[in-house]
C-alpha cells in the first residue's frame, strides 16, 4: 500500500457531513423495520418461511422498477428523486406500525413492505448517485469509508434500539414509529443540500425505435461490458444470496441461542459493530496496491464467518462470527462503491446504480428467501452453514472467470471507461 492519505477529506467538502447524517438516519430507518418486522412476523406465524417471504416480497419491485428508477435518476434532480423515495419508505413503515399496533393479519405486512420496496427502488440509484455530486474523484474511497462508517453505526444501534423498543412494549409498533420518525428526519436533511441539475436533461425518453432503447439500457450495457465491475457486484450477488442469514436471526435469537428480543438486536448489531471498525480503519488507511485480490479474500473470509455462525452454539461465539463477517463485507462495500463511481460517467451514473442496486438487492432480499427457504426444509443450521460453503465456491468461480479482478490496480488510478491494465 501507499503513503497514507488525509482521513477527513470527504468532509472537507461541502454537504458530506450532512449526508452522512441523513444515511445514518435512512439506514437506522432500515435496520429497525427489518428487525421489528421479523420479530413480529416469526411471533404471529411461527414459520420461517414467512420470513423469507419478507425478502422476496421486496426484492419483486426492485427488480421490475430498477430501470425506470435508474433513467429517473439521470433525468430529474437526484436531490428530487431521493426525497418522493423516502417519503414513500416513511409512510409504509407507518402503515407497518399501525399494523402491528391492530395486530393485522400476515397478508397486509406483505403489501406493505411490496411498496417499501418500490420506495427502496428508487432511493437506491438516486441517494448513491448523490455522492459524487459532492466529492471530486480523489476523494471518492475516503467518501465511501466515511458513508460506510455511519451506516454501520446505524445497523448497530438501529438493531439495539429496535431490540429494547420491542421488548419495552412486548410488540413492534414503537420500533417501526422509530423508524417513520427517521425516515423523514432523511428526507428533512435531504431538503438542505443543493439541487443538481440533471445528470442528463437531454435524455430524450420518449423517442421511439432502437436508439431510444439502447439509450434506457445503456446502464446495463455499461455494466456488461466493463468486466472488472461486473466481476465485483457478481461476487457480491452470489456470496450474499448463498451466505446471508440476517432473515433467521429471529430463528436463532428465540430457537437456538434463547437470547429473547434484545439478544435479537445485539445478533442484528454485530455485524455493524464489524463493518464499522473496518470503514473507520479504511478512513486512515493509505489505498490497496491490489484491490481485486483483496475483495476475493474478504468475501471468502466471510463465508468461513457466515460458518461458524451457523455451527456455534455460544451466544459469544455466534457474535464474534457476526463481528468478524461484518469486517470482511465491509471491505468490499467500500471497494465496489468506489469501483462504481470511479469507472462510471456522471450521465449515467443513475443508470449504473440502479444496476448495481438490483444485485444489491436481489442478493440481500432473494438471500433472505433463499435462507428462509432452505431453513424451512432442512434446518436453520445447514441453511447458514450450506451458504458459507457455496459463498467459498463462488469466490473460486469468479477468481478464475474473472481474471481482470485479480490484477485490478490501485483504486483511485482508475477513470471513466478506462481499459484495465494489470498492476505492477
Amino acid at each position: 500500500m501507499s503513503e497514507q492519505r488525509d482521513s477527513i477529506a470527504a468532509f472537507r467538502h461541502p454537504g458530506v457531513a450532512r449526508f452522512a447524517v441523513g444515511r445514518f438516519l435512512s439506514a437506522m430507518a432500515a435496520t429497525s423495520i427489518s428487525v421489528a418486522v421479523g420479530w413480529r412476523l416469526y411471533e404471529q406465524t411461527d414459520s420461517m418461511l414467512a420470513l423469507g417471504i419478507v425478502g422476496l416480497v421486496e426484492v419483486i419491485p426492485v427488480l421490475g422498477l430498477a430501470l425506470p428508477a435508474g433513467i429517473a435518476s439521470d433525468r430529474f434532480p437526484r436531490r428530487r428523486v431521493a426525497i418522493a423515495s423516502h417519503l414513500t419508505l416513511a409512510l409504509c413503515a407507518g402503515a407497518l406500525g399501525l399494523l402491528s399496533w391492530f395486530s393485522g393479519p400476515t397478508w397486509a405486512y406483505y403489501v406493505a413492505l411490496f411498496f417499501l420496496g418500490v420506495g427502496t427502488a428508487f432511493r437506491g440509484p438516486s441517494v448513491g448517485a448523490m455522492l459524487p455530486q459532492l466529492v471530486p474523484p480523489k476523494d471518492f474511497t475516503n467518501a465511501n469509508a466515511w458513508i460506510s462508517s455511519t451506516y454501520e453505526l446505524a445497523s448497530i444501534s438501529g438493531p439495539a434500539v429496535a431490540g429494547f423498543l420491542i421488548a419495552a412494549v412486548s410488540d413492534a409498533w414503537l420500533a417501526l414509529l422509530f423508524a417513520f420518525c427517521s425516515h423523514l428526519g432523511f428526507t428533512l436533511v435531504l431538503f438542505t443540500l443543493p439541487e443538481k441539475p440533471a445528470a442528463n436533461a437531454r435524455l430524450d425518453l420518449g423517442r421511439a425505435g432502437k436508439h431510444g432503447l439502447t439509450e434506457m439500457l445503456a446502464g446495463l450495457r455499461f455494466v456488461r461490458d466493463t468486466k472488472v465491475f461486473l466481476a465485483a457486484i457478481t461476487l457480491d450477488l452470489f456470496a450474499v444470496l448463498f451466505g446471508g442469514c440476517i432473515a433467521l436471526m429471529p430463528v436463532y435469537a428465540k430457537d437456538v441461542l434463547h437470547v429473547g428480543p434484545v439478544g435479537l438486536g445485539w445478533l442484528r448489531a454485530a455485524p455493524a459493530l464489524g463493518a464499522l471498525s473496518m470503514a473507520l480503519l479504511q478512513t486512515r488507511l493509505p489505498a490497496w496496491k491490489r484491490p481485486g485480490i483483496v475483495l476475493l479474500v474478504t468475501v471468502a473470509g466471510f463465508g468461513i464467518a457466515n460458518i461458524t455462525f451457523g455451527l456455534s452454539k455460544w451466544m459469544w461465539l455466534s457474535l464474534l462470527s457476526l463481528f468478524l463477517a461484518g469486517v470482511f463485507d465491509n471491505v468490499s462495500v467500500v471497494i465496489r462503491a468506489t469501483l462504481e463511481q470511479s469507472l462510471t460517467p456522471d450521465a449515467m451514473r443513475g443508470r449504473v446504480s440502479a444496476i448495481h442496486y438490483v444485485f444489491v438487492g436481489m442478493s440481500n432480499e432473494l438471500g433472505s428467501f433463499e435462507s428462509g427457504a432452505t431453513a424451512a426444509m432442512f434446518g436453520p443450521i445447514a441453511s447458514v452453514v450450506g451458504g458459507g460453503i457455496g459463498t467459498l465456491l463462488v469466490v473460486v468461480f469468479v477468481a478464475l472467470y474473472f481474471p481482470q479482478l485479480r490484477t485490478l490496480p490501485p483504486l483511485h488510478q482508475l477513470q471513466p471507461a478506462q481499459t484495465m491494465q494489470p498492476a505492477e
